[in-house]
C-alpha cells in the first residue's frame, strides 16, 4: 500500500501543484517584478527601481493613513470577535436546550457576501444616525464603529464553531480531576480549558487577523473610504490606486507587495506566539 502511494504521489499532487503555480506563485512573482516598473500592461513595463515604493509612502497616497486605520480596526476586531465567539461557544457547550438552533443562527451571517453585508449595515446604521441628523460617512468614528460591528457580526459565528470543536475535545477526565481538586470556575477556565483549546485559539486568531487586514468589499460597501479617505482600509486604497487613477499602476503594485509582506510577517509572529503555548492532551 505504501509503495503504491509513493508511486502515484506525484500524479495526485500534480493538479494541485499546477493550480498553485498558475493561480498564486506566478502572479505573485510577476507582481513583485512589476512593482519596480512603470506600466499600463505587463508588456510595456519600464524599470524605475524603488521609485514606486518611495512614492507609496508619500502623504498624498494615503497609504500610511490607510495602514493605521486598518491596524486600528483589526486590533479591536480581533479582540472582540474572539472574546464574543469564545463566550458564545462556552455557553452553547453547557448542555442547554436548543443549542443546535443557536449554532445555526450565529453561523448564518458568515454565509452572506461582504457587499450585501456592507450595504445592509449602512442602511441600518444610517437609519439610526438619521435621528440625530447625520450619516455614517459624516464622521470617521461612525464608519470605524460600523466596520467593527460588521466584522463581528460576520465572523463571530464562524469562530464560534471552531471554539466549540476545541471545547468539546477537552478531556472530561482532566476536567473531573480539576473539579476534585476544588478549583474555581475561573481557575478551571484559565489553567485547564484555555491551555487545552490553544490550537483553536491559534486558528481563530490567524483567521480573524487575515480577514480583517485584507477586508475590502465590506469597506467598499459600508463607507467607500468616506469621509475624505479617513475610513479607507489598505485593500481599498490599493484597488483605488490601481484602477481609479492613471499612470500609478506601479505604485499600486508596490503597495500590494508591502501589504502582503506585512500581513505575512504579522501572521507568522502570531502563529509562533500562540503555538508555543499549545499543550498536548
Amino acid at each position: 500500500m505504501q509503495q503504491s502511494l509513493k508511486k502515484y504521489f506525484p500524479l495526485f499532487v500534480l493538479p494541485t501543484l499546477l493550480a498553485f503555480l498558475i493561480a498564486f506563485l506566478a502572479p505573485f512573482v510577476i507582481g513583485f517584478l512589476l512593482s519596480f516598473t512603470s506600466f499600463h500592461t505587463i508588456t510595456d513595463a519600464t524599470w524605475v527601481g524603488i521609485d514606486n515604493y518611495v512614492q507609496a509612502f508619500q502623504a498624498r497616497e494615503g497609504f500610511v493613513r490607510a495602514f493605521g486605520f486598518t491596524a486600528l480596526v483589526s486590533i479591536v476586531s480581533i479582540i472582540t470577535v474572539n472574546v464574543f465567539a469564545f463566550a458564545i461557544a462556552w455557553t452553547l457547550t453547557r448542555k442547554l436546550k436548543g443549542t443546535n438552533f443557536f449554532r445555526t443562527v450565529f453561523f448564518m451571517p458568515n454565509l452572506i457576501g461582504g457587499i450585501v453585508l456592507g450595504y445592509t449595515w449602512q442602511s441600518m446604521i444610517n437609519a439610526v444616525l438619521a435621528q440625530y441628523g447625520t450619516t455614517i460617512v459624516s464622521d470617521w468614528k461612525y464608519g470605524y464603529l460600523g466596520l467593527v460591528i460588521l466584522i463581528n457580526w460576520q465572523l463571530v459565528g464562524y469562530m464560534m464553531i471552531i471554539y466549540i470543536a476545541g471545547l468539546q475535545n477537552v478531556p472530561p477526565e482532566l476536567v473531573e480531576a480539576a473539579e476534585l481538586d476544588g478549583v474555581s470556575k475561573w481557575e478551571m477556565l484559565r489553567h485547564v480549558t484555555i491551555p487545552m483549546i490553544m490550537p483553536s485559539i491559534t486558528i481563530c486568531l490567524f483567521l480573524t487577523l487575515s480577514n480583517t487586514f485584507k477586508l475590502f468589499d465590506q469597506n467598499l460597501a459600508l463607507t467607500n473610504g468616506a469621509p475624505g479617505g479617513a475610513t479607507e482600509m489598505v485593500a481599498l486604497n490599493i484597488v483605488n490606486t490601481m484602477f481609479l487613477r492613471n499612470n500609478v499602476e506601479g505604485v499600486g503594485q508596490a503597495k500590494a507587495v508591502i501589504f502582503v509582506v506585512v500581513v505575512v510577517v504579522i501572521a507568522m509572529f502570531q502563529l509562533r506566539a500562540t503555538r508555543s503555548k499549545e499543550v498536548e492532551a
